[in-house]
């Protein structure tokens, strides 16, 4: 798994890597910056600066080896076995960790464990279903002739978005929403980059599922279980409401 860690963190130095780490920045942190609560935590790839939006007085990054990190609590820790309690986090980030894991089921799973009721869990992922996607499947052909060189990382099993979603559901977990981005072709020149950015916008309006990469955002439930919120109206007592008096009608009238 180190290895398959290290291509990854090369592949965010390239043009293409720099462009992706732009949408996934500007997705993460429209997607925590209101989320309130105590635990934060991301898991891997520290070129993401997932947390930063987010206003939780407690965050970490959870790295698959040492030496990784940007922020000041860093953890190293197997994907699978969290050191952290059931029911304790408020927010989790999987920032590619689920296709470059080793057990992406089990990874989920640990995720749902350590979630709190209504915790939020943020899922960054390549989309197969793209140009960069149909790019990676060619070249894999090619290397099998011992030809070419693969466009994404390698190591990596890429989840569709509707396949995430399918196993979302099974642990439970509610997707409040999902958003395509990165719309270019397969490009290693960063002038390419630059001069088809126009792509973006065209792309998110005719063929937005088909953008190369997803942001998913899910909410994790419990069934029969009702959350209570504070009230801070308090009911009006009785010995404060005015009383009216009305004389009956069939009582008698008292003379002066």
């Amino acid at each position: 798994m180190a290895g398959q860690i290290i291509g990854l963190h090369e592949w965010f130095q390239t043009p293409a890597g720099q462009y992706l780490l732009r949408w996934e920045n500007t997705q993460l942190s429209t997607a925590v910056a209101d989320l309130f609560g105590y635990h934060a935590v991301q898991l891997g790839l520290p070129e993401i600066s997932a947390l930063q939006a987010n206003r939780m007085p407690h965050r970490w990054l959870v790295a698959s080896t040492s030496g990784e990190g940007a922020l000041d609590s860093v953890l190293v820790s197997d994907f699978t076995a969290l050191p952290f309690a059931q029911n304790s986090l408020d927010l989790l980030i999987l920032p590619h960790a689920l296709e470059f894991s080793q057990d992406a089921h089990a990874t989920l799973r640990e995720a749902e464990r350590v979630l709190v009721p209504e915790g939020r869990l943020v899922i960054c992922g390549f989309n197969p279903a793209s140009l960069w996607g149909w790019k990676q499947r060619r070249a894999r052909w090619w290397q099998r002739l011992g030809i070419g060189r693969l466009f994404l990382p390698d190591g990596g099993d890429f989840i569709g978005y509707w396949r995430l979603r399918d196993w979302l559901r099974l642990l439970n977990f509610e997707v409040e929403s999902g958003n395509f981005g990165c719309y270019q072709p397969a490009l290693h020149s960063q002038s390419w980059v630059d001069r088809l950015s126009w792509m973006d916008a065209l792309g998110g309006r005719y063929w937005p599922i088909f953008g190369a990469a997803y942001c998913v955002v899910a909410v994790k439930r419990v069934r029969g279980m009702r959350m209570l919120t504070a009230s801070f109206k308090r009911p009006a007592r009785l010995a404060n409401a005015p009383a009216s008096i009305v004389p009956r009608a069939d009582a008698p009238l008292r003379r002066k």
